[in-house]
């Protein structure tokens, strides 16, 4: 038996290799709340909240980024969708010998501005130069705090119903919660693809951005019960993965679901599912229903023009399902893998 690029490639063969091989051996480990068996977007520990990712992505530096925006706001963004501030990063560098030093400033100037502009500081790492032909492999860690923003949106949901966590937490879903996507979906995906060498006329550029600079204005309006940024396996997997996790199902409707259309047309010329399509700046969230008009607002008024209430959960089935525009119903399964490799 090998390890399989599928295994690592965000989809359900890559949650079934964890939960073999990682989650197996040590599940149970925890300083808080949240253990590593539950798979949430980062763990906490003494009040604070801890996660890590490695990037690979190619080519390196696209359209609208680098892998050093990738670096900060991907792991700035798995601390943020748990309510916590982004606060402390470290930076690991794996660069093939050769690698051009003007490429490496520009994806190091990258990191520096999205610190800078999440007010956060990079504190420790460490890097290697290596034979193998990777280009350059980066990893970052992150901490994130407590902060006032997190503790008024619990405040606002536990005036609707009982929340038990100290986190907002993908489990957190119940009947009725609205889902809630903050903006166009797979702009990613398809930005790296395109300066992959793809001849198609669509001008986008990637969505990499931290989402915590939105996020805080939202939180203090409340009422935010589950978050997921939908990075590798797009929507569908960020979707699946709140809905086992909550024990609820999710009826999505898809003429809500913002997609650009020339994005929308590039993925039906390739085959390819705008679901499943990585993200690197969007957030899907569950929200009280009570609360959800006045959440979509202020993701509006916080810049986030087209987000959109997309669907609700539901207790009446366990699986992720759709409306289509033709008005069947179908059912969105997780993805198997991320259909595109080395986006992130």
């Amino acid at each position: 038996m090998i390890v399989r690029r599928e295994d690592g490639a965000g989809g359900k063969f890559m949650m079934e290799f964890l939960k073999r091989h990682v989650i197996s051996r040590f599940g149970e480990c925890r300083l808080g709340e949240i253990s590593l068996s539950d798979m949430d977007d980062s763990s906490d520990f003494d009040g604070f909240v801890f996660t890590t990712d490695s990037y690979v992505v190619n080519p390196p530096i696209f359209r609208g980024g680098s892998i050093g925006s990738l670096a900060i706001c991907g792991t700035s963004n798995d601390l943020a969708v748990m309510g916590a501030q982004p606060y402390a990063f470290s930076l690991a560098l794996i660069i093939q010998e050769g690698f051009e030093i003007e490429k490496l400033e520009k994806i190091l100037d990258d990191v520096r501005f999205w610190l800078s502009k999440l007010n956060a500081k990079l504190i420790t790492g460490d890097t290697k130069v290596v034979e193998a032909n990777v280009e350059i492999i980066v990893n970052t860690s992150g901490v994130g705090i407590r902060n006032e923003h997190l503790a008024k949106n619990l405040e606002v949901v536990r005036e609707f119903r009982d929340y038990p966590f100290s986190w907002i937490r993908d489990c957190g879903l119940r009947d009725g919660d609205a889902i809630i996507v903050s903006g166009n979906i797979a702009e990613h995906g398809v930005a790296v693809m395109i300066e992959r060498g793809f001849e198609f006329d669509v001008d986008v550029k990637s969505d990499v951005y931290p989402v915590w600079l939105f996020l805080k204005d939202v939180l203090d309006v409340g009422g935010i019960t589950a978050m997921k940024d939908p990075t590798r396996g797009g929507l569908a997997s960020a979707l699946n993965e709140m809905s086992e996790k909550s024990g609820v199902g999710i009826i999505i409707e898809e003429e809500r679901i913002p997609i650009r259309e020339d994005v929308k047309g590039f993925c039906e010329l390739l085959g390819l599912d705008p679901l499943s399509m990585a993200n690197e700046g969007k957030v899907v969230m569950g929200v009280v229903s009570e609360m959800a008009d006045d959440v979509l607002k202020a993701l509006h008024k916080a810049g986030q023009r087209d987000a959109e209430i997309i669907g609700y959960a539901t207790s009446e089935f366990e699986e992720v399902v759709m409306e289509t525009v033709v008005g069947t119903r179908k059912v969105v399964p997780p993805p198997v893998a991320d259909p595109i490799p080395r986006v992130c």
